[in-house]
């Protein structure tokens, strides 16, 4: 049975106000809020997912946002940035609202291809890049691939390589490029991985990436992950049902959190598809508790 994974199912941050947080993402950026949650190991904290197609693996940004939550700085042995991938269409409209919402963005055209790049209100760097394989008329942004700044850019490829089934395919500039083999339709299969040894790692804040979440297809795919990691004495988490999807843990060489997701159950498994977004949703296990927790839940409207 295949241990490999299939390219990028999520990418999870933290963020600072909810209500500034949720206008930039579902306005400026234009990608729907298809599921309010709490953090299922905090349920005080939001959970906010936002996707294309109804929250398909490989669109989808979820944030962890907090009121007067301390901005964090990025460092060393993180996820320094998200590249979305967009029709070039969608790339000038998405220029125009930013600079609306007064968001400086520089526009570069690395590796041949036009882009974007910016941080959003707290400070997460994101890049969206134009891709001319992406229909005209198609507005969905998906993740093209995540940027790993980490101390030893040789053991982490190494791992890379040989625990999640990815192949270095070439350099660009100072970041080696390495490319899921058996990558899915749909989801980024690119990992940029920048050798950054004179960078510290910093703790974690509002604005910073928490984990990058790559995509196996079902249970058994992810139970197969999973042995195949503990052969290597990597340390693994069980396997934590996540309501969405289910995912197990571990850390690569240069400090990075990673998490496998399964594709299924997907986010219409608690509320109408036509209705994502619209209500908060909570695991059975926090369901008697849900006055409390929507009275301590900061607005986001």
């Amino acid at each position: 049975m295949s241990a490999r994974t299939h390219g990028i199912h999520h990418v999870t941050a933290f963020a600072g106000d909810p209500a500034r947080h949720r206008r930039f993402y579902a306005a400026t950026l234009g990608i729907p809020l298809v599921k309010r949650t709490v953090n299922f190991d905090a349920p005080s904290m939001w959970h906010l997912y936002y996707g294309h197609a109804g929250g398909a693996p490989g669109t989808l940004l979820t944030h962890f946002p907090q009121p007067g939550a301390r901005r964090g700085r990025h460092g060393g042995g993180e996820i320094s940035e998200v590249t979305l991938a967009a029709a070039p269409t969608e790339l000038d409209a998405i220029a125009r609202r930013l600079h609306d919402a007064g968001v400086a963005a520089r526009i570069d055209a690395a590796g041949g291809r036009s882009a974007l790049g910016f941080e959003d209100p707290d400070g997460m760097r994101l890049r969206i890049e134009a891709r001319h394989d992406r229909s005209r008329e198609d507005a969905a942004l998906e993740i093209a691939r995540v940027t790993l700044t980490v101390p030893d850019a040789e053991a982490t490829c190494a791992f890379l390589r040989e625990a999640l089934g990815y192949s270095e395919i070439g350099i660009s500039g100072e970041a080696r490029i390495l490319l899921a083999l058996d990558g899915l339709a749909g989801s980024g299969r690119e990992l940029e991985v920048v050798h950054a040894p004179e960078l510290r790692a910093e703790p974690h804040g509002a604005g910073t990436i928490h984990h990058v979440a790559l995509r196996v297809e079902d249970d058994d795919g992810q139970r197969a992950l999973r042995d195949h990691l503990l052969a290597l004495d990597c340390a693994v988490t069980a396997v934590h049902d996540r309501q969405y999807f289910r995912s197990i843990y571990f850390r690569i060489p240069g400090g990075v959190l990673f998490e496998a997701a399964t594709d299924g159950p997907g986010f219409a498994v608690d509320e109408p598809a036509g209705a994502l977004g619209a209500r908060l949703m909570l695991p059975p296990q926090y369901e008697a508790a849900r006055a409390r927790i929507e009275s301590t839940l900061p607005p986001l409207d």
